[in-house]
């Protein structure tokens, strides 16, 4: 089946908020004295508000409140240093494929398991580019579910065999395929090696380069 439509994840594939919600997380963690490393936060790609506060606290109990006011207070944190962000703040190479495809008629879409997808993509200015945005609002379950894959297979008017999965989590990888989807992962083999592709960056690659292989 012949690739129609790319569905991109947002976070470490067109830019990286990763740093940023590292950095949330760990004021949140650090006011509630709890050790947090890079290596910790690593745990945390591609997953949920609420996941990540569960590996967070690393088994403390707290109250469903407690956990609310923690969730809203990181959310708060990140939101601050999205705020900061600008074009500038894309990756290299994810422009130029954004421009690609539109360019030769592939659809894209933003699939994202955040809730502040629309105020990156605002940030970045490039919001108009996606002919959908399913993100961590939507009524689904989140990565490693397919749920919103499908939702964004619909949206695009594309079938799930002609959607390619762009992403930089292990979680997002089995997302794709458990949707019928094939996937192009970014990142080290250990995290994306299960996708059919698998590449450091968008950087040095093409649109072109990528539907070619698949097709």
């Amino acid at each position: 089946m012949r690739i129609k439509a790319f569905l991109f994840d947002l976070d470490g594939v067109l830019t990286d908020t990763s740093e940023l919600h590292f950095l949330g997380w760990k004021r949140l963690a650090e006011e509630e004295g709890i050790n947090f490393t890079r290596e910790d936060n690593e745990a945390l790609r591609g997953v949920t508000r609420r996941e990540s506060l569960n590996l967070l606290l690393k088994g403390r109990q707290v109250t469903e409140e407690q956990a609310l006011e923690m969730m809203e207070r990181k959310n708060g944190y990140y939101i601050e240093l999205v705020g900061q962000m600008t074009p500038a703040d894309l990756l290299p190479g994810a422009l130029k494929m954004l421009d690609e495809n539109r360019r030769i008629g592939i659809k894209q879409a933003i699939v994202s398991s955040s809730k502040n997808a629309w105020l990156v993509l605002d940030r970045l200015q490039i919001g108009d580019m996606f002919d959908a945005v399913i993100d961590g609002n939507a009524p689904a379950r989140s990565k490693p579910y397919p749920d919103l894959f499908l939702l964004a297979s619909k949206a695009v008017g594309v079938p799930v065999k002609e959607c390619l999965v762009v992403e930089d989590a292990e979680a997002g990888v089995q997302a794709a395929h458990a949707a019928g989807m094939r996937a192009l992962g970014l990142g080290p083999v250990d995290r994306v090696g299960a996708a059919e592709l698998v590449y450091d960056s968008l950087q040095r690659h093409t649109a072109q380069e990528i539907l070619n292989f698949f097709n």
